[in-house]
Parts: C-alpha cells; sequence; structure tokens
C-alpha cells in the first residue's frame, strides 16, 4: 500500500520521536535526583513525616540566636510564625548575621532540629529570594 520511501520515512520519525521523548525523560529523570527542596520552619513544623533527604530551609536570623564556639556554630532560623535551632560546622559567609536571610542546606533531623552543611547568606540589603518572600508573606 504503501511505498519504500514513505515506509523509510515513517520509520525515521517513529525513531526520532522516541529518541526525543527518551532524552527529555532522561534529563527530567537526572533532575529530579538533583533538586533540593526550599522549606520554611513553619512548613518544617507542619511536616508529617520526617524525610532524610537533603533539604533547604530559609527564612531570617533569630536575634540573640547565634552562639559561636570551636566546632560548630549553633543558631536559630524563623519565619516570625516557627522556629528551627540549627548546627553548622564549617566557615559561615561574611555577610551571615543576626535579622538578617539565611538558607541553611543539609538535613533535617527532627521538627525542631536542622543539621546543616552549606549556608547561603542574603547578599544584597534588599534583596530577598522569590521563595522567602513568599513564605514569609512579605510583598
Amino acid at each position: 500500500m504503501y511505498g519504500k520511501k514513505v515506509k523509510l520515512r515513517i520509520l525515521f520519525l517513529v525513531i526520532l520521536l522516541s529518541s526525543i521523548v527518551l532524552t527529555i525523560f532522561l534529563v527530567l529523570k537526572s533532575l529530579e535526583e538533583n533538586v533540593i527542596y526550599f522549606l520554611s520552619p513553619t512548613d518544617v513544623k507542619n511536616l508529617n513525616e520526617i524525610k532524610y533527604d537533603k533539604i533547604r530551609v530559609g527564612g531570617m536570623v533569630k536575634n540573640n540566636s547565634v552562639k559561636i564556639n570551636s566546632q560548630k556554630i549553633t543558631f536559630i532560623i524563623t519565619d516570625f510564625k516557627n522556629e528551627i535551632n540549627v548546627t553548622y560546622s564549617g566557615l559561615v559567609p561574611n555577610l551571615f548575621q543576626e535579622d538578617k536571610g539565611v538558607v541553611a542546606e543539609g538535613f533535617l533531623k527532627d521538627k525542631n532540629y536542622f543539621k546543616a552543611e552549606k549556608i547561603l547568606a542574603k547578599h544584597d540589603e534588599n534583596y530577598m529570594p522569590p521563595e522567602i518572600k513568599e513564605k514569609l508573606g512579605e510583598k
């Protein structure tokens, strides 16, 4: 019914579409493994179960909560509704300070304790990431 050229074109299109779908699937699957979710302290308190995946917790560093010793830094992240205690071992960014925005990346031990592996501090006095602004209810 169809000629040899038409059959080859259909085969070529089927192979091309299949390879495009496979490529998109593989890209999305690899991105899924590298996605780190952002949560506010209120989101952490509302979790039904604690997952031990790497997450980011963000908000403001509570005033008078930063305690530094030779091994680690402990502080409290707040979204002005709830708070979470954070422990971090390592160097903090120069812009890290109380009453400033911060995002801590690490692992949740329970709903009140977060072990950070990385600290990200706000880089501009007026800048706040949209996710944090949305979570804090500011516009």
